[in-house]
């Protein structure tokens, strides 16, 4: 793998929508805010989610990315850089970096040519972790 890939491109909510892979109801859970409405981007195989919260802030995104190695492993480095960021690690083989931001946490792993991001607004990286989890395991990953 290349250290000089660049890292997949950030994602935009282009539409209102239902995220294929994750539930309203679940996401309220693993959060701690209730969802007010969903938009979604057009990226694909799947789509990245975009839930907000009740006074229309955004709360928590999602990214799947599915393509080239090296960028996956470098989408997770530009959002959660190996150098800076705790080390993530799930069963099966994916890997990464958890840290806070500025505006909350973020829970980003790779494996093999597949990255899952996820960002919330809650300073605690558990939260994301549970998402990012999720999405595993509803996609089948």
């Amino acid at each position: 793998m290349s250290s000089t890939a660049a890292p997949a491109p950030t994602p935009t909510p282009t539409v209102d929508g239902k995220c294929p892979y994750l539930e309203n109801a679940f996401i309220a859970d693993a959060n701690g805010q209730r969802v007010g409405k969903v938009r979604i981007s057009s990226d694909t195989p799947q789509p990245a989610c975009f839930f907000y919260r009740q006074d229309g802030k955004l709360q928590l995104s999602t990214q799947v990315y599915v393509g080239d190695a090296a960028q996956a492993k470098a989408l997770v480095d530009r959002v959660a850089p190996v150098a800076t960021s705790n080390p993530a690690q799930l069963p099966n083989g994916w890997t990464g970096g958890a840290q806070a931001t500025d505006t909350g946490a973020v829970y980003a792993v790779a494996k093999d040519d597949t990255a899952i991001v996820v960002t919330t607004n809650q300073s605690q990286t558990i939260k994301a972790k549970r998402v990012v989890e999720q999405t595993i395991s509803a996609l089948g990953l």
